[in-house]
């Protein structure tokens, strides 16, 4: 009996003229101003070598990804680039994740470069697209109008520092001329008796900084007020401003779906080290925004002091008033602050109203 010949089952005899090659591409990237390190890894095989490349050559190796492949995939480090190079490959029709930088030497060969890092990247990103989602730690990425109000806020912070700065240049000066003055020396009436006892041949100086003190101040009021003009009614202490910083740091309150994701972007949480029957508290995490945990612990010394009937207020007060402990004080106003997170959230969503948090609401 003549033996029939086994049907080739290649992938060129099934294929269409539209087919695609592959079935996913990976793009690990290591982003710079001028260059991009990318490394790319198709289906399950090995990761090939970096290649570098401009970021217009990335772009246009990136969409002739999505030639060869039924879906391409590809991410990089968040840091100071923005999402831009994201929305682009979105638009593209990439699948593009932004993740949160961290150290890719594993296993500590004291090597790293731009090439190490963009295998690292492809490596791990093979491992979140199979479905490991833990592969990657995966940050939100804003939408246009979310970034906008957030760079609003932080421009803000960034005047009040710059005025502090020049406020701070100003009192180092005076102090080596053998002068100690405090406060706010640049206003007209504090600098009028500040210069009368000044030697000679300083005056330039002085009213560069105090222009330069002056611009700043003036911005950074102007962009306070139109800030705080666009905050809803508030309880008492609460304060737009700090509302508006806080809710632009968030970004978007509903896309928290439980309190734990909440208190953990605070990184307001104690530290735990536990092994076997062994399980111990340490400091706060101070894991994820620093900025919303800073304006929290100021919002949490407010509340103690014009909410009393705020449940966490009530509980800690004894603590606060009495204790003279210094980090007795500081675990108390830390675990108001996260419960602060956490009830911001409620009231942002629906979930609870003022009334039953006991706060107090300030006149209409």
């Amino acid at each position: 009996m003549k033996k029939e010949k086994p049907i080739a089952n290649t992938h060129e005899n099934n294929q269409t003229p539209n087919a695609k090659k592959y079935s996913k591409i990976k793009l690990g990237v290591d982003v710079h101003a001028d260059s991009y390190s990318v490394v790319r890894q198709i289906d399950s095989a090995t990761p090939q070598p970096a290649q570098k490349m401009t970021p217009a050559k990335f772009l246009e190796f990136a969409a002739k990804q999505l030639e060869l492949a039924l879906e391409v995939h590809s991410c990089y480090e968040a840091g100071p680039f923005g999402y831009g190079l994201h929305r682009k490959l979105v638009e593209l029709g990439i699948r593009n994740l932004v993740v949160r930088p961290k150290k890719w030497d594993e296993y500590g060969k004291c090597v790293k470069t731009d090439r190490t890092d963009a295998l690292a990247l492809a490596q791990h990103l093979d491992r979140y697209v199979e479905g490991n989602l833990k592969a990657l730690a995966v940050i939100r990425v804003p939408t246009v109008q979310e970034e906008q109000k957030r760079a609003l806020t932080r421009h803000r912070e960034q005047l009040r520092k710059d005025r502090q700065v020049h406020e701070a240049q100003g009192r180092s000066l005076m102090l080596y001329l053998g002068l100690r003055v405090k406060g706010q020396w640049w206003k007209e009436r504090a600098w009028e008796a500040i210069k009368q006892r000044l030697p000679g041949g300083y005056d330039g100086i002085f009213e560069n900084l105090r222009a330069l003190i002056a611009l700043a101040n003036s911005q950074l009021t102007e962009l306070t007020q139109s800030i705080e003009a666009q905050a809803s009614p508030q309880p008492k202490g609460f304060g737009g401003l700090t509302r508006q910083i806080l809710e632009s740091e968030m970004l978007d309150w509903k896309r928290f779906s439980n309190r734990r994701q909440v208190a953990s972007l605070t990184g307001l949480c104690p530290g735990v080290r536990a092994s076997g029957q062994k399980c111990a508290q340490g400091p706060i995490t101070k894991h994820g925004n620093g900025r919303i945990r800073q304006i929290l612990i100021e919002l949490a010394w407010r509340v103690f002091r014009y909410q009393p009937d705020y449940p966490p207020v009530v509980r800690w007060k004894k603590v606060l008033e009495q204790t003279p402990a210094r980090g007795s004080k500081k675990k108390a106003i830390v675990a108001i602050g996260r419960r602060l997170a956490i009830d911001l959230w409620r009231l942002a969503t629906s979930r609870t109203t003022p009334q039953k948090l006991g706060l107090i609401l300030n006149p209409a």
